[in-house]
This record gives C-alpha cells, structure tokens and sequence, in this order.
C-alpha cells in the first residue's frame, strides 16, 4: 500500500473530529456510540482549538489520489497535545491520539504513524508522550508495547501507558 506521512494542514483541522469518533474503541457485538459523542466535554478537549496549544502536534497518513483533481485522502492521524485527557501524566508530557480509517487497519500505517510522531516529539525536546487505552483493545496495548510504551497506571478499564522519548 502507497502512502505518505506528513504533518496535517491547517484547512485541514476539520477533520479532527471524524477522527476522534474513529478513534473510540468499539468492542466486538457493542453497538457504537451515537456520532454526537465527540461533542461531549471530555472528548472536545482533544480536538477544541487545535494547534493553538504550544505542544499541539498532528501528522497524517494520505494517499495519492487518482487523478489531478482528487484530493490528497487522509487514512489516518496521531496528535499531540498535552491537556488534562485520559492519558494526562504531567503538563511536560504530550498525551497522543491515533485514528485509523477501519478498511487500513492491520497493514501497518498506525505503526509508522506513531514511530513518526515519537520522532517528531523526541526532535521537538519533549521526554516522554504518554498516552490511555481500554484494556479490551487488545491489538493496540501489543503495538503500544511493541512502539516501547510502559503501563505507569491502570484503572478497571484502561492502561496509562509511557513512553520515553
């Protein structure tokens, strides 16, 4: 599969919030949560004036389209910000978020999306980047391991996972 990784374009911020809806672990046989969810307060916060934060970071995945006139298509985004989230450690430590569009899962476009983004944070100065996922998410705690990212605190339902940069 050909695709690219760049940082996400300002006009192209809108599209956040598609991929913070994408980003919500659904569990095999639950129903998804209904589309309005991202509007909640402890979900706008990863996306609400992004870019304005001085540790806001965004890079996505896109493939060519196929002719002149198509626009570049997003597959996936990882961002950074450090605010009080799920994943919130300290105010040095950027929390990230990773979405991937669900027909380019399991071809290893999250993998080199977040090894991007751990560069990105670790030329930017930034420590450590930390992150929470539900427990249940089996696929993701492997890659988070895989990616170098330690459990620093757990409650019934997520890991707060580190990594150091």
């Amino acid at each position: 599969m050909n695709y690219a990784i760049r940082p996400l374009k300002k006009t192209e911020l809108d599209c956040l919030d598609e991929f913070l809806y994408l980003a919500i672990f659904v569990p095999a046989g639950v129903p998804a949560p209904p589309r309005e969810i991202t509007k909640e307060p402890e979900l706008t916060i990863y996306i609400r004036d992004f870019g304005t934060l001085p540790a806001d970071r965004c890079l996505a995945a896109i493939t060519d389209g196929s002719t002149a006139d198509d626009r570049e298509k997003i597959i996936a985004v990882v961002w950074a910000r450090i605010i009080n989230d799920y994943g919130h450690i300290d105010d040095d430590t950027p929390s990230l978020s990773i979405s991937v569009r669900p027909d380019y899962r399991g071809r290893g476009v999250g993998t080199a999306l977040m090894g991007a983004m751990i560069e990105r944070l670790r030329e930017d100065g930034f420590r450590y980047a930390s992150l929470s996922v539900q427990k249940r998410n089996v696929v993701a705690v492997q890659l988070y391991r895989k990616l170098g990212f330690e459990t620093v605190r757990e409650n019934g339902e997520e890991y707060i996972m580190r990594i150091t940069l």
